[in-house]
């Protein structure tokens, strides 16, 4: 086989790895669901275990390829990956709660489609990068498009506190997993991929343990319930985040972005299938909005 037809097996293989990583990431939410349909779980409870389960499989993963020098690091860079745990914890359990309010569909679109839009404005003052016309269209359709989810969403409008404090938190799940995004970018020079999420993960698990504990921790699960804290931790957590990095290897980051659009379509798919979640002529058209956002700043990207 000649280097040409290698590089393209590499290249589509990447893509392939991806795309599963994006599909794995999709479940989080309908497992989160189910949690709360059948056991009396709450987000603390939920974000510490999902945390727990795959912070020592990915601290095993990380030895295994880098050895003793999987838990070194500067100082400073250090509080950089403490960081990135910390604001981790605040995105699963913002997420789960907006999941717990919203359902599924919206809390999930809401917070992964405005996370793209946040790194892009919030790179402006803290990283130096040039603030672009195509960073506030992408802001507008981005805020459009949250309008309109929520009022064509599934029973929203019920009960209108709850679903402005579902908005809210998953906003503030959009905006952690910026600040998650920002800090791993920032180590991406200096550090193997795997050693800031595990450090970080590692770090939000023991930051969320006291909260949880505090808050009550919920440790009676039916078998199936544990199953589903475990699918949570090991499989689109610690395996997806290693099939994403491995991809990345191989394949451009703009193209890795849009295939993780693949995490947002798999999510409302399956509430729809599952659940029954249904969103309305605004709905879809907020959805697509939103989508269409993150699309514009990802292929933008160089």
């Amino acid at each position: 086989m000649t280097a040409v037809a290698l590089a393209r097996a590499e290249s589509r293989r990447g893509v392939f790895l991806i795309a599963l990583s994006a599909t794995l990431w999709g479940t989080v939410g309908i497992a989160t669901q189910a949690l709360y349909t059948i056991s009396e779980a709450n987000p603390l409870s939920v974000g510490f275990f999902r945390l727990a389960f795959a912070a020592p499989a990915l601290l095993v993963a990380t030895w295994l390829t880098l050895g003793p020098q999987a838990l070194r690091a500067r100082g400073r860079d250090l509080w950089v990956m403490l960081g990135v745990g910390a604001a981790m914890a605040i995105y699963q359990v913002s997420y789960f709660a907006a999941i717990a309010r919203l359902g599924v569909s919206v809390a999930v679109l809401v917070a992964l489609c405005t996370c793209p839009v946040m790194v892009a404005l919030l790179s402006a003052p803290l990283l130096k990068e040039r603030l672009t016309s195509r960073v506030l269209l992408a802001m507008v359709l981005a805020l459009g498009g949250t309008a309109l989810l929520v009022g064509g969403g599934p029973g929203l409008g019920d009960s209108p506190g709850q679903t402005l404090a579902g908005v809210l938190l998953a906003l503030g799940a959009g905006l952690s997993y910026a600040l998650v995004t920002m800090g791993s970018r920032a180590l991406a020079g200096r550090y193997h991929p795997l050693q800031p999420i595990s450090i970080g993960f590692a770090a939000g698990a023991l930051l969320l343990l006291p909260f949880a504990l505090a808050g009550g921790l919920v440790l009676s699960y039916p078998p199936v319930g544990w199953l589903l804290l475990l699918h949570l931790g090991l499989v689109p957590t610690a395996l997806g985040y290693v099939l994403f990095l491995r991809g990345l290897r191989t394949t451009s980051a703009t193209v890795a972005s849009i295939l993780t659009l693949l995490e947002p379509l798999t999510s409302t798919a399956l509430a729809w299938t599952l659940f029954g979640e249904r969103l309305g002529p605004l709905g879809v058209i907020g959805a697509a909005l939103l989508i269409g956002a993150m699309a514009m700043l990802f292929v933008g990207e160089r």
